[in-house]
């Protein structure tokens, strides 16, 4: 289980290091929107390259950012049943939820998206919007994105099963709104 857990630990260090990478995307992106907004409403320019520019800028944030999400514990939960069992019950469900939802969706989106990106790629496909960008950085983003998401999601199972085993102790950060942390911190005053 120890080789597990190191391998665990690098897949949290690669999506961390992805996510973090890629939140400059989010700024490229307004910075391209407000570039091309401003060009359009000042000069009358405009250019369909710019704006499938943020599309594709989008979809890498989306996409590259899944599996950085799950590391934290951001992504969305429906909560209103497993709320009520024991931690050690909800982590079944989040070993269950990995195995039969989780892993075969990833990997059979990943599966299904190489061959789109190889034959954009070996085709040089472009946009058929005039001016219009390659299309194959942007389908690539599909089968990294789910590799990523798939990936971590391996090194939250095995995070999940160390845990039931007694190995770690429960690595799910409990998430609260920092706004009760500063009133806390007044009421403690």
């Amino acid at each position: 289980m120890k080789a597990l857990l190191a391998f665990s630990r690098l897949i949290d260090t690669i999506n961390e290091y992805v996510g973090r990478a890629v939140y400059w995307l989010v700024l490229a992106a307004v910075l391209v929107s407000s570039v091309n907004a401003a060009m359009r409403y000042a000069f009358n320019l405009s250019s369909n390259a710019w704006l499938e520019l943020q599309w594709y800028l989008f979809a890498a944030v989306f996409l590259l950012c899944a599996g950085h999400t799950l590391l934290h514990n951001e992504h969305i939960r429906i909560d209103v049943l497993s709320n009520r069992f024991t931690r050690r019950t909800q982590v079944w469900i989040d070993v269950f939820g990995t195995l039969f939802f989780l892993l075969p969706m990833a990997l059979i989106i990943m599966w299904l998206s190489w061959p789109m990106f190889v034959n954009a790629y070996v085709g040089n496909e472009m946009s058929s919007n005039a001016g219009g960008l390659l299309r194959w950085p942007a389908r690539l983003l599909i089968p990294v994105g789910f590799f990523l998401l798939a990936a971590q999601g391996i090194s939250e199972l095995i995070k999940r099963i160390a845990f039931l085993m007694g190995l770690i102790p429960d690595t799910v950060e409990k998430r609260q709104d920092p706004a009760l942390d500063v009133l806390k911190d007044e009421a403690a005053r």
